[in-house]
């Protein structure tokens, strides 16, 4: 007796839905880029601006000379050039997952027929 075995549904499997949403994510990021990078450069200024301020408080505590923080303050772009949490990161676990998932959906593909 021959088993019949039923066809392959691409819907049906996880790693369709794997590359779908990595898929989605590798888009999402692209769209959101320029925003998130004035906003990252915003809240990292705010860190460094605050993470100067603890510096000073800690020297006053210590009973060095106040350092003026108005004097020693550059233009963000020069104190951080980069971004501390760069979006790449993201875009490119996305597509490692979805190359991944994209092979994994064609082994299981091909090993159904």
């Amino acid at each position: 007796m021959e088993s019949v075995r039923p066809p392959f549904r691409f819907l049906d499997s996880p790693w369709f839905w794997a590359l779908a949403f990595s898929s989605m994510a590798l888009v999402a990021t692209a769209l959101v880029a320029p925003k998130y990078a004035v906003r990252q450069q915003q809240i990292e200024g705010r860190f460094l601006g605050r993470q100067q301020a603890a510096i000073e408080r800690s020297r006053r505590a210590a009973g060095l000379p106040p350092v003026d923080l108005s004097e020693e303050a550059r233009e963000r772009n020069v104190a951080q050039p980069r971004r501390i949490v760069p979006l790449w990161t993201l875009s490119a676990a996305a597509a490692v997952a979805a190359i991944g998932s994209g092979i994994m959906l064609r082994r299981e593909w091909r090993s159904s027929q």
